[in-house]
């Protein structure tokens, strides 16, 4: 099983990466991109085969140590 997770940042954050890049593609003339994020993507295989097992301790990663949960947010794709 393989585990996606992506990870962002929350609303009301501050995204310096995302305005960076904003203001190049504005540089660039791409004029039509209102607002970007920038966030990340863990992709993981699991040798777990149970989905809610999986789901629970893709869940732990999260919170203990893959998310800053106090200014990110993350959600959880299993893939067979």
């Amino acid at each position: 099983m393989t585990a996606i997770i992506n990870i962002s940042l929350k609303n009301g954050v501050l995204d310096s990466q995302g305005k960076a890049v904003h203001h190049a593609l504005d540089s660039l003339h791409f004029e039509n991109v209102e607002d970007v994020r920038v966030g990340r993507q863990i992709v993981m295989k699991l040798s777990q085969t149970d989905e809610t097992k999986a789901l629970e301790e893709v869940t732990q990663m999260c919170e203990d140590l893959l998310a800053n949960t106090v200014i990110e947010d993350y959600e959880i794709e299993l893939v067979k």
